[in-house]
């Protein structure tokens, strides 16, 4: 009877609740992990469970985002239809009625201003295909030099330093899987158990393996944790102890002769630059004792093998690009290059940052890493698209010096791809009234962010979970994200609303496209022969690979694990070294009497980005449902500050209200904030608006505050 029963009941359940599977890949941080969401739907109810898929990178582990990034995809809020702005206010109308208004009022700008009045701006969280539509958009539909994307604020130091000492940018120079196997690590302004945590068993792994790590930062950070090593220097002195790093290789002859020789130039220069500077002085500058900086030097360049890795807090820096070269002298003076286990990685942030700076959102770029002023390379890629190389634009400008032509008044117009300038670039309020003077802004979002509020037109765009098409992860290796479930409402991918304007706009013939795959084999085309050469991959190879390092520049080629093992991507096949002084050409804000701490801003786990996203995921919301202020608590009692209570922060630029959270982990003269917040507590507010010459990166890691208690201490 009790077996009747059992049968019966599951039988019952096998009616009343499916399950409906979808294989996709998180859209959050460069790691790109692999996951399924399985939706169970009863009579009473749906509920969701996302579970990791095995894959050559993060090996089927997930973290907190990924775990519950569906909840942002299904949220009450997801824009659904087009939206026009009617006095002041958004009203739905139809796909016809929003392009037909689109088309109108690009054309009376271009007619007007000129076609350098409009702007594009992207981002480095879409697919291969939309970022290299998105160039393409911007040269051949709108004819304009004015494009640029969000990874400028993210990526850019570190590509540039790539390119200059490399000739090339790639995320890692080898595999990922080699770091387990390296005998010494330096991570430089990385805290990569928080903002890409399912690689740290890498880490661990070499840990394990008896690897000495290294860890350069102001704060003490999960990652720190892991370090035998951890350099605690002052915010913005990354270059100077870098130097110092190096002086002692250098003296205590711990370099490869033999690979700097015949691999390398610029060394000698860099040698006698190096014998003018004392290690007193960058003790005194970093704030990092000559004996640490001795024993990390020593223990990098006694081991064979050895890899440094570099994010945001180095590179996030007026001289974030120059200081970036100066960790990759050491690894070329040491010879830890193109060989196993040793090489450089640049810890991307950005869910597709590696390949949306690769195929021309960049103002200065073509795709396949071609420059937009080589006349070789638009030759190439005005074949494939159909056009006469002189009629595509010149080199524009950065993402916040378009920002700044918004308010001097030369660009009037800004198509915006899902990002979020007001709040994730520097001087914010600036920012805002920079955008606010544009005669037009269309935004294309999967929310109401911020700067889409000022938008006279809003697109719905699909998720992650709807949208196919590649993304390249932080070491360089081709993916293929699949969509299985439908557009939500009216939603169209990125790619339809850019051939979709693009046709309203008498321009369909260069966009007739069908599918992502489409994009994807023109965008092999374009590629072809270039730096990033992603000709050889194809949609079938990465069913059947899952993920192919680039270069790969032939159908039967199997991607490239490993860089610069012959020879580096210069024409003569060699390395630069370059010296780097210990104070950067744009002068960073110091501490003063009236702004006696340093600011510096940084991520959070359950947050990414600007937060339009995970603040719309209530698990993710919970954990930190507000920004907050990590501070010594020695600094603390200093300027009366209590522990969670709320205290004003205040720069040159404008002020915030956070609350207090008192650590015996960060510098006594820091203070650090989260970025994810808008708003008043949009940390950005308080970052000053100076950039890297090289690069044009904003120096997000370093500003001058003063903080104020808004709870007296008893």
């Amino acid at each position: 009877m009790a077996d009747m029963l059992l049968s019966y009941f599951r039988e019952k359940q096998k009616h009343t609740q499916k399950e409906k599977v979808s294989n996709t890949q998180c859209p959050f941080c460069s790691v790109q992990c692999r996951m399924q969401l399985v939706e169970q739907t009863s009579v009473t109810r749906k509920t969701y469970r996302t579970v990791g898929l095995d894959n050559p990178t993060s090996k089927g582990r997930l973290c907190i985002k990924g775990l519950h990034a569906h909840q942002h995809a299904f949220h009450k809020d997801r824009l659904m239809h087009p939206l026009i702005k009617q006095d002041g206010e958004f009203v739905q109308v139809s796909w016809e009625e929003a392009l037909s208004h689109i088309a109108l009022n690009i054309k009376q700008i271009q007619h007007e201003d000129g076609y350098d009045a409009m702007s594009v701006y992207g981002s480095a969280s879409i697919t291969n295909e939309e970022a290299y539509l998105m160039g393409k958009f911007a040269r051949v539909a709108l004819q304009t030099k004015y494009i640029d994307y969000n990874g400028r604020l993210c990526m850019s130091a570190a590509a540039s330093a790539g390119a200059l000492t490399f000739g090339m940018d790639r995320g890692l120079t080898n595999a990922l899987e080699e770091v387990s196997y390296s005998e010494c690590i330096i991570l430089a302004g990385t805290n990569i158990a928080e903002c890409q945590p399912t690689i740290m068993p890498y880490f661990e792994q070499a840990k394990e393996n008896g690897a000495f790590i290294i860890a350069i930062d102001p704060r003490e950070t999960a990652t720190t944790n892991i370090a035998d090593l951890h350099l605690k220097l002052k915010p913005g002195t990354d270059a100077a102890l870098a130097n110092g790093i190096l002086k002692v290789i250098v003296e205590e002859n711990l370099i490869d002769h033999e690979f700097i020789q015949n691999r390398a130039t610029g060394f000698e220069k860099v040698k006698q630059h190096l014998n003018r500077l004392s290690l007193e002085e960058i003790e005194n500058k970093t704030g990092v004792p000559q004996n640490e900086i001795r024993r990390a030097a020593v223990a990098f360049g006694e081991k064979a093998t050895g890899m440094i890795l570099t994010a945001r807090g180095v590179e996030q820096q007026t001289d974030g690009s120059i200081a970036v070269r100066n960790f990759l002298n050491i690894l070329i003076a040491t010879g830890k290059i193109g060989k196993p286990s040793c090489g450089y990685g640049a810890i991307t942030g950005q869910s597709n940052g590696q390949g949306a700076r690769e195929h021309g959102q960049k103002a200065d770029q073509l795709p396949g890493y071609r420059s937009i002023e080589n006349e070789e390379h638009r030759a190439h890629v005005a074949k494939v698209w159909g056009v006469d190389p002189e009629e595509l634009p010149r080199k524009g400008v950065s993402a916040f010096e378009m920002i700044q032509k918004m308010d001097q008044g030369e660009i009037k117009g800004l198509f915006l791809l899902c990002s979020n300038p007001i709040v994730s670039n520097p001087n914010a309020r600036f920012v805002k009234k920079a955008l606010s003077k544009l005669k037009f802004l269309v935004a294309v979002d999967l929310f109401v962010s911020e700067t889409a509020k000022l938008a006279d037109v809003i697109l719905p765009t699909t998720s992650y979970l709807e949208d196919e098409g590649t993304m390249t992860n932080l070491e360089g290796r081709v993916t293929l994200r699949e969509a299985s479930r439908p557009a939500l409402g009216e939603a169209r991918h990125d790619w339809q609303i850019i051939c979709d304007v693009a046709r309203a706009l008498g321009k369909e013939q260069y966009f007739s496209f069908h599918s992502a795959e489409e994009i994807f084999n023109e965008l092999r085309e374009a590629s072809k022969g270039g730096t990033a050469d992603y000709y050889g991959i194809t949609y079938d190879r990465l069913r059947g690979k899952e993920g192919i390092l680039w270069p790969c520049p032939t159908l039967d080629h199997p991607g490239t694990k490993r860089l610069f093992e012959q020879s580096f991507a210069h024409p003569d096949g060699r390395a630069v070294m370059t010296d780097v002084p210990n104070d950067p050409a744009i002068a960073k804000e110091q501490p003063c009497a009236r702004y006696p701490l340093y600011l510096t801003t940084g991520r959070v786990m359950s947050h990414y980005l600007t937060g339009v996203q995970t603040r719309k995921s209530s698990s993710l919301a919970a954990r930190n449902f507000e920004s907050f202020m990590e501070i010594h608590p020695d600094t603390a009692v200093k300027f009366g500050v209590q522990d969670e209570t709320l205290v004003k922060i205040k720069s040159r630029r404008g002020s915030i209200i956070v609350r207090s959270k008192w650590s015996k982990a960060i510098r006594m003269d820091t203070v650090f904030v989260p970025f994810h917040w808008n708003e008043l507590q949009n940390v950005n507010r308080l970052v000053e608006d100076k950039l890297d010459p090289t690069c044009r990166m904003p120096g997000f890691k370093v500003s001058a505050v003063q903080i104020e208690a808004l709870h007296t201490m008893r």
